[in-house]
């Protein structure tokens, strides 16, 4: 898996683009959170680089090299300041921070690890802190079959549900959670229709 994002992410060209995700934007945007956020997963950068200019602190990580290269090189570009460590997650400085952010965006983890993963980032969390999820859901299946330039994983137990959102994070307050379809321009690899789900929730 490694090796596959490192190809990814080698390449000059941004793999998902240098625009944020829209429903992270939009989130940043409507809620307005302060102080440190996590970046789970997060790639390139694009999403770490909107947050920092909107005055939180990054905390990003992902398994590729060529990842953290790439998010570092956009944001010497933007001239903001990001962390940003590379390997697992368990393994990190980071896990001893806590945070008032945390941003899960396509942070599709293979399921044995997946619920871990997420139990640590609602652990890491502060009181009233907030999770913001886009991820694409258990209905995008035969919208990849019929157009594979979407992306997305091609197993089903990669895939998101409502049902998976709440047995992930069962102490939330739930401000948004719903199933989407969305025309998807997000780079080289997220283009046409997608199934998404979408999910914004605060620490009890």
């Amino acid at each position: 898996m490694k090796e596959m994002w490192n190809s990814r992410y080698s390449d000059s060209a941004y793999a998902y683009g240098i625009a944020p995700n829209e429903f992270f934007k939009t989130a940043i945007d409507t809620y307005k959170p302060q102080g440190k956020i996590l970046l789970p997963a997060e790639g390139e950068g694009r999403n770490a680089i909107y947050a920092a200019k909107n005055g939180l602190e990054i905390f990003a990580f992902d398994i590729s090299i060529e990842g953290k290269k790439k998010a570092e090189q956009l944001a010497k570009q933007e001239n903001v300041t990001i962390h940003y460590e590379v390997g697992q997650f368990f393994d990190l400085q980071l896990v001893n921070e806590k945070f008032d952010v945390a941003a899960l965006i396509y942070a599709h983890f293979p399921p044995p690890i997946l619920s871990k993963y997420y139990q640590k980032v609602a652990e890491l969390l502060k009181p009233n802190g907030l999770v913001i999820l886009e991820g694409f859901s258990t209905n995008h299946l035969p919208l990849r079959a019929a157009n594979p330039k979407v992306g997305g994983p091609g197993k089903m137990e990669m895939l998101f549900s409502k049902e998976t959102i709440k047995e992930n994070f069962p102490n939330f307050e739930i401000l948004q959670l719903e199933e989407v379809e969305v025309e998807l321009q997000e780079g080289l690899y997220h283009n046409g229709l997608g199934s998404v789900l979408r999910f914004v929730g605060r620490k009890q």
